[in-house]
């Protein structure tokens, strides 16, 4: 029997990070991905998580931890591949270290992946990110910020660890009129910014503190904004902003539809996809093709040039009361007619 502490240890704290260059959200997800199984696999086998081996978390036990997530936690398929994904990424690294656990490591890269649903995306109308985006006061210091960060994560369309994750020499320390983004994959863009974002961005200088962690955007203890932070900053303003726009109350507004919302808005204003993911720093235009099922534009245009079909016209004529009725009487109906 193998433990399984130190093979976890060295994977998190040496693998990923260092010769896998991991970045440091991909170990986090990893990491809590293993909280919640170890934790699973202690309950179920009734022994400390210090005391697992890495014989007893195998296949069986896997996919019961994959129903408990559904079932109990209620997590969504994606959030079930993905801690599969991390199992699947550890057991692959204990090949070359275990091989005597080959064979469980290729009965747990069997389990199969869950389809998911490719629900049509969530977004704000112009009005409806104007009533957000004024909804901060702009005569508090908090205010301030909050109203920088909400106008900076439109007009960029950053997903949240980009904006998080943004220093003070990210941006263009004398007009504020670009920001240089580090996104997923470790792809490097340069962002030009609106006026409007641009003069909420040096109103946050202005009353930014001198002193303290380099990010741009710290949270109220001065130190870097947390991804939950933010998250309530969102909610926070969307339910004073739904006071005015009750339409508001009736979506579901998270950071993810603030990008989501100025890819739409961009993509009918430009109708060229390209021009979205290079912006929004996909690798593929597969990435950008979410925009192209939301949008109704393309499909109101196909609609129109697309000829109609031609019907050939006829004459009715009404059936013989006599024949009908003794069809009626003769026998059962033939309801393939």
């Amino acid at each position: 029997m193998t433990e399984l502490a130190p093979h976890l240890a060295t994977f998190l704290r040496e693998h990923l990070p260092h010769e896998r260059k991991a970045s440091y959200h991909t170990c986090a997800a990893y990491a809590y991905s293993f909280q919640l199984l170890v934790c699973f696999a202690a309950s179920k086998l009734k022994l400390p998580p210090c005391r697992l081996n890495v014989e007893q978390l195998d296949a069986p036990l896997v996919l019961e931890f994959l129903k408990h997530i559904e079932n109990e936690r209620h997590n969504s398929a994606r959030t079930r591949n993905a801690r599969l994904a991390a199992i699947n990424s550890f057991f692959r690294f204990l090949e070359y270290r275990l091989p005597s656990c080959l064979d469980q490591s290729r009965r747990i890269h069997a389990i199969p992946i869950k389809k998911i649903d490719e629900r049509l995306i969530g977004h704000l109308s112009h009005k409806e990110i104007e009533a957000l985006l004024n909804a901060p006061d702009p005569r508090s210091k908090l205010g301030i910020r909050d109203r920088a960060m909400l106008h900076l994560a439109f007009a960029a369309g950053l997903r949240v660890s980009e904006l998080i994750g943004l220093r003070l020499d990210h941006l263009d320390a004398q007009s504020c009129s670009s920001v240089r983004v580090i996104g997923k994959g470790r792809r490097e863009r340069v962002l030009p910014l609106w006026k409007g974002t641009a003069t909420t961005l040096r109103a946050w200088l202005a009353v930014r503190p001198r002193h303290g962690c380099p990010e741009l955007f710290p949270n109220a203890a001065g130190r870097a904004m947390t991804r939950s932070g933010f998250e309530y900053i969102v909610a926070k303003h969307a339910a004073s902003a739904a006071l005015s726009l009750p339409s508001i109350a009736q979506k579901r507004v998270t950071p993810h539809v603030l990008q989501h919302s100025w890819a739409l808005h961009t993509l009918q204003a430009t109708g060229d996809v390209r021009k979205v993911s290079l912006w929004l720093g996909h690798s593929s235009l597969q990435s950008t093709e979410i925009y192209l099922r939301a949008d109704p534009t393309a499909k109101l245009e196909a609609l129109t040039t697309a000829a109609p079909v031609a019907l050939k016209r006829g004459r009715f004529q009404a059936p013989d009361r006599l024949v009908a009725m003794l069809k009626d009487v003769s026998g059962p109906k033939n309801y393939a007619e």
